[in-house]
């Protein structure tokens, strides 16, 4: 008789759940629970995504202090250790948003999400974005701070030294980078004393950033992969006409069904296979467990993914808009297309 958990989902060992080695030697799922709810799902929502994930046989879960959701996720995270899950069984993320990029500011960021995580470490702290630009909350694409400004290598490291710190100081176990590109990349891991142990970046067979993702992996940099669906249920201020789905690829779509399954496992399958490591985000047991599943059964062909690697448009989903400085012309400016990157 097969286990049913309270989602009404049968678990999945976690030791099924392929892991990535890390330069250090420490290894991170190689597939987590996003927390990312847009302005659509509540934070108890999210907390109970957590907890059911978890229960499942999630052990990676990635969190954002600007979510504004951490607390409720401690306390799951908090029940969920109280139940018998060790502390080190767990991988948890979290990042320092862009209005924190102050040295005394990131300490003081990384303390507060561990509080309200209820946590005594982290395993992985990353610079969310490589711009200290602030935008409020619900504004639209052509909000600009006065004060944004394109990115400054050495303001950065100011931030990147107090992520080091961090480290030092036992908070953090790793450090990372996100939404970075090869040339502020290649910066940083020439600067660093500790270098980044991952880089998150938006992947999806849509938007496959082959230059980044290889750089990173030849970096010895794991490539965290967000939107891996093609995020359906991003924010409107983030979608614009020219957009495209990967769930509705011909492709996708043939491959989904010569496996029987929706074509956001085969996206997730992709990712696993390709390398990458996919936080799917969804508060529906059903889809967070099915993602999960996709992660552990039924790999992809070696022609699937030959074929999924020939769907790539180049579509970038989050572009980023509201971190644009005043005299930015184009959301491109943030993401040196050029190789580049933009003089302050």
């Amino acid at each position: 008789m097969s286990v049913v958990t309270e989602t009404g989902q049968s678990p999945i060992d976690p030791a099924s759940i392929p892991q990535r080695r890390l330069y250090t030697g420490a290894t991170m799922p190689a597939i987590g629970l996003g927390t990312f709810g847009s302005d659509s799902v509540s934070a108890a929502d999210v907390a109970a995504a957590v907890r059911g994930a978890v229960e499942i046989g999630y052990r990676h879960v990635d969190c954002a202090s600007v979510y504004g959701n951490e607390a409720a996720v401690g306390a799951s995270l908090e029940a969920i250790m109280r139940g018998g899950v060790a502390r080190e069984e767990l991988w948890i993320t979290s990042k320092v948003w862009n209005d924190r990029h102050a040295p005394d500011a990131v300490i003081a960021s990384c303390r507060a999400s561990l509080a309200d995580l209820r946590l005594d470490y982290l395993d992985l702290y990353l610079v969310h974005w490589p711009f200290p630009n602030f935008h409020p909350p619900g504004c639209d694409v052509s909000a600009r701070s006065p004060d944004a400004k394109p990115y400054i290598h050495a303001e950065y490291m100011k931030t990147w030294r107090a992520m080091e710190a961090l480290v030092d100081q036992g908070l953090v176990r790793h450090i990372g980078a996100s939404n970075m590109t090869v040339p502020k990349l290649a910066l940083l891991l020439r600067d660093a004393r500790i270098k980044p142990a991952a880089n998150e970046m938006e992947l999806h067979p849509h938007f496959q950033q082959p230059a980044l993702f290889d750089f990173v992996v030849a970096n010895g940099i794991a490539p965290i992969g967000y939107c891996p669906l093609g995020s359906p249920g991003r924010p409107e201020r983030d979608r614009t006409p020219e957009d495209t789905s990967p769930l509705e690829d011909p492709v996708i779509l043939a491959i989904a069904e010569a496996h029987g399954v929706h074509p956001a496992a085969v996206c997730v399958k992709w990712a696993v296979q390709r390398g990458q490591t996919p936080i799917p985000f969804s508060v529906n047991p059903r889809n967070y467990a099915a993602n999960l599943r996709a992660a552990a059964e039924d790999p992809l062909s070696d022609d699937e993914m030959r074929a999924i690697a020939g769907v790539d448009r180049n579509c970038r989903l989050i572009k980023g808009q509201v971190f644009l400085w005043k005299d930015g012309q184009s959301w491109e400016d943030l993401w040196d297309p050029d190789g580049t990157i933009t003089p302050p």
